[in-house]
């Protein structure tokens, strides 16, 4: 394919799911699924367009829109709108390609999509947003339906965006449906939902603790560092708060604060950070004011990933964006006793990250090994109770959050089990060395996909 821009995210997310299938036995046992590995690759459908609107200066703004319609073989497209300066085709082809297998982990009818904007919320006024999704919405809603394809927020695109995208949707096609996820309580959101991803992230990690150490140990006691401040760092802090861990870090793309010695954030320090990201403010306008003034308890490093600073931990949560584990971070936490690292952000570890993470597992028996558990499994959390939403739509009906916690925790139960037992199928490790999660989750996606597509006629 030579003839293909170059789309160094998307190449780096085919690469690593086809190295880890090449890897496995997977091939040798299915020689037929190097076929449906070239099939999957490329998308049902590519939908770009301009979106122009209007400034609060009367000014003329023109911004790039995108739906990536990847695979529907296990139900409709399903997958998150980013805005973001940094968006392009490259980010949301790779963003669509891992949300196919995430989704199917969940065990949920979707398939797998993803679109959004170079547009950027920040320093926009409430009105110039509005203006923007309105435009953006008006050419989307000829491409997508309850049935058809269910996009819902990512970076940039909070319940404010998804209520002005949804109405706009209704006024055009005189319809109300469950053509978004991550609505409105009142208006068939999902309870739950802004939480789902960072507690689902927990809840995994839960269960690889639990196999790691025969059920001996839990969160309780353990040191956690997470990167990032939105709404996965944010609830999967507190999820790990609940259980009895302490939380070290919290970040944002201009620095990271760290917690100074044995402390913790608390829940009401995870607040005013929550408070702050509503506001669109970074971590580096609050670090003056109390409480994170207090230089006994906290350090602000600007410019900086929390992992080299945050000395001794348990588990790693990186839950920012892309790429934001280096190789050499990744010795570092390895170095700092690091267990357990997993993705509540998509793609969150470089390929020498992963790498340095999965040789120390095979080089090391057991819990002497630090585990990693990718995204499109760890984070599955976010996009299964946007499932669970698009059900309680179709029903017309609202469950309570512990009927949707519950369904949660089942889904994120089932999908470390699923991972676990495909790797120890098609990737046997050595005696006493715990299982490639990124193998087992990479192929268990997979061939469920491959299997629906072939069925389907879409390869033979």
């Amino acid at each position: 394919m030579s003839n293909l821009p170059h789309e160094p995210e998307f190449e780096q997310a085919y690469k690593e799911l086809a190295s880890t299938l090449e890897n496995s036995t997977l091939f040798q046992k299915n020689p037929e699924y190097r076929k449906a590995l070239a099939v999957v690759s490329v998308p049902e459908r590519v939908i770009q367009f301009r979106v122009v609107w209007e400034d609060d200066a009367g000014n003329v703004q023109v911004n790039r829109g995108f739906r990536v319609q990847f695979n529907s073989a296990l139900g409709p497209y399903k997958g998150g709108l980013r805005f973001h300066p940094s968006v392009n085709l490259s980010i949301l082809k790779f963003l669509g390609f891992e949300q196919i297998f995430k989704n199917a982990l969940t065990g949920l009818n979707m398939g797998g999509g993803k679109g959004g904007s170079d547009f950027d919320p920040k320093g926009k006024s409430d009105n110039e947003i509005r203006r923007f999704c309105v435009s953006f919405m008006t050419e989307l809603c000829k491409h997508i339906g309850a049935d058809t394809d269910v996009p819902a927020g990512d970076i940039g695109v909070t319940g404010r965006e998804v209520g002005f995208l949804f109405g706009q949707y209704r006024k055009i096609r005189n319809q109300w449906e469950g053509v978004l996820t991550g609505k409105g309580g009142s208006w068939g959101g999902s309870l739950i939902r802004p939480e789902a991803t960072g507690y689902g992230v927990v809840y995994y990690v839960e269960h690889m603790i639990a196999h790691a150490t025969n059920g001996q140990e839990s969160f309780k006691g353990k040191r956690v560092a997470i990167s990032g401040s939105g709404n996965v760092a944010q609830y999967a802090a507190l999820k790990v708060i609940e259980l009895g861990g302490s939380v070290v870090s919290l970040s944002d793309s201009q620095g990271s604060l760290i917690i100074n010695g044995e402390g913790s954030f608390t829940p009401e320090e995870i607040e005013l950070i929550a408070q702050t990201k509503v506001e669109r403010k970074q971590l580096a306008s609050i670090v003056g004011a109390a409480p994170f003034s207090d230089a006994n308890k906290f350090k602000y490093i600007a410019g900086a990933r929390p992992w080299v600073h945050v000395g001794k931990v348990d588990v790693a949560l990186p839950s920012a964006t892309q790429n934001e584990v280096s190789g050499e971070e990744a010795q570092v936490l390895i170095n700092a006793g690091c267990k357990f690292i997993a993705e509540g952000s998509n793609m969150g570890c470089t390929q020498e990250a992963i790498d340095t993470f999965e040789a120390h597992r095979t080089a090391n028996a057991g819990a002497a090994a630090i585990w990693y558990a990718p995204g499109k499994a760890a984070n599955a959390g976010g996009v299964a109770v946007s499932g669970l939403e698009m059900a309680q739509n179709s029903a017309r009906l609202s469950w309570t959050s512990e009927e949707v916690d519950a369904r949660l925790k089942d889904i994120m139960r089932d999908c470390f089990k699923n991972g676990l037992e495909t790797a120890q199928e098609y990737a046997t490790p050595a005696e006493g060395v715990l299982p490639s999660l990124v193998t087992g989750s990479n192929i268990a996606g997979f061939t469920k996909v491959a299997a629906a597509m072939k069925d389907q006629g879409d390869w033979w």
